[in-house]
């Protein structure tokens, strides 16, 4: 089994756009990020419409399509990096056009909504970066771990991350290709082209102010859908700003746990991705290993091989 295509990784002195094709966002986070960036040894380009504002937008949908396809089409750059999420990628993904893209690949780097651009070159099976953005680089400051880890997999330096493991976890070993992100937006997803989850995959899942039976009721269309029986694994990720309901009759990972009961393959709670400071990166559409034991939780990529020079 292969990775998807890996984008070429950045060298000292190569370009990454700044583009804001969702929500509206504040200057001050853009500006620290910048900062961090170009300490990091590259030029960035903010585009054109990346402060705009339209409703709770970052601009038109006419101005965000326009600065995604400009910042897909660059000749030169390396990355684009979206400065956060909030809700409006759904509303470019009929418009985008990777004709240009796909000969000159960069990686798109960005989570929560960004997760439909995700899908989105997935679907072309071009590989991404499920990392922070803009507020995270600004505000946690240089030394920031998550920070260092998107720095280090920008240069080709592939981090590989050992954690407690938890309770409920489901112990052993599985290998696959990584594909996930925001669960509300994967949910999204189903029913159109970019619903492209194939076999021998590792899911991972992440949400922000979703209720419980919400997250539920996403996860047993997964299950009804016949998601499950393509997995070689799943991560549950940090699942934050809710309230926890007696309505399951239990913990929203013990409802998950009970959902994926029928499911013989490793099962990883709590693993640091998601709306939380400790929001490790990962690249979608990479060959990773994942052993489960009772103690810690490793995963590794193992054969970022498969790239566009």
């Amino acid at each position: 089994m292969n990775s998807l295509k890996f984008p070429p990784f950045l060298t000292p002195g190569d370009t990454i756009v700044i583009i804001s094709p969702a929500g509206k966002i504040d200057m001050a986070f853009v500006k620290g990020a910048i900062d961090l960036l170009t300490q990091w040894g590259y030029k960035v380009e903010v585009a054109r419409y990346t402060y705009a504002h339209h409703a709770g937008f970052a601009g038109t949908k006419a101005q965000r399509l326009f600065d995604l396809q400009k910042a897909l089409d660059h000749p030169t750059a390396r990355a684009i990096f979206c400065t956060r999420g909030g809700y409006g990628c759904i509303h470019l993904l009929e418009g985008i056009d990777l004709s240009l893209f796909i000969k000159n690949p960069k990686w798109l780097i960005g989570f929560s909504d960004i997760t439909c651009l995700h899908s989105y070159l997935q679907s072309f099976n071009f590989a991404s970066i499920h990392g922070v953005m803009s507020r995270h680089l600004a505000t946690e400051g240089a030394d920031d771990s998550c920070s260092l880890y998107l720095r280090d997999i920008l240069r080709g330096d592939i981090p590989t991350y050992r954690i407690p493991s938890h309770r409920l976890n489901r112990t052993g070993t599985a290998t696959g290709i990584l594909r996930g992100g925001n669960l509300a937006l994967l949910s999204s997803m189903r029913g159109t082209p970019f619903d492209l989850i194939p076999d021998d995959s590792i899911l991972f899942v992440e949400d922000i102010g979703e209720a419980p039976h919400a997250v539920e009721r996403m996860l047993y269309n997964m299950r009804i859908g016949g998601f499950f029986t393509k997995f070689q694994a799943v991560i549950v990720g940090q699942f934050t700003e809710y309230v926890e309901r007696e309505s399951l009759g239990r913990s929203l990972y013990q409802a998950i746990d009970r959902l994926l009961k029928p499911f013989d393959f490793p099962v990883v709670y709590n693993f640091p991705v998601g709306h939380i400071k400790d929001n490790r990166p990962l690249i979608n559409g990479s060959y990773v290993e994942l052993k489960v034991d009772s103690k810690t939780t490793v995963l590794s990529i193992i054969n970022p091989s498969d790239r566009i020079e």
